[in-house]
């Protein structure tokens, strides 16, 4: 539930100006998500979200600066818990999540700085990877699933 909360955060931010955790918790709500006030603090503090000025002169809360964050034992937690196939055909990788996990695992994917992949598109439990050479994907396929083993 955290993640699919927390993905559905980035969303939020990442379509409307939100300025206050009120304004989160009541968009939350109406994607069906009831949170608490301390509830959104700590995603916020988890996620490390900042607040950043609009052109308007206002401030919102943003993902941050998208410097590249290291892979850390959360990223890696958060991939194996929520991965359910990964498969490849040519140069292209679709790895099926839980619902409402893709953006999360995207990340963490994202986070690894793989230089054979060119891109990541997540949706709600499926994400696509554009991999440059066709003959990569299978240890790239390989690497996740190593990945997701306990």
């Amino acid at each position: 539930m955290r993640y699919s909360r927390q993905n559905k955060i980035l969303d939020i931010i990442n379509s409307c100006e939100v300025d206050t955790q009120e304004k989160l918790a009541l968009l939350l709500k109406k994607n069906g998500f009831s949170v608490t006030q301390a509830t959104i603090s700590r995603d916020i503090k988890e996620m490390q979200l900042v607040k950043a000025m609009t052109p308007s002169g206002r401030y919102r809360y943003t993902a941050g600066t998208g410097a590249v964050r290291p892979v850390t034992e959360r990223f890696v937690k958060i991939f194996r818990e929520t991965i359910q196939t990964v498969a490849h055909s040519g140069n292209i990788i679709i790895v099926k999540t839980l619902p409402g996990c893709a953006g999360a695992a995207a990340e963490t994917i994202d986070s690894l700085g793989l230089p054979n992949i060119l891109g990541s598109v997540a949706g709600d439990n499926t994400i696509m990877l554009v991999v440059s050479d066709p003959a990569d994907a299978p240890a790239i396929v390989a690497q996740f699933e190593e990945m997701t083993e306990v």
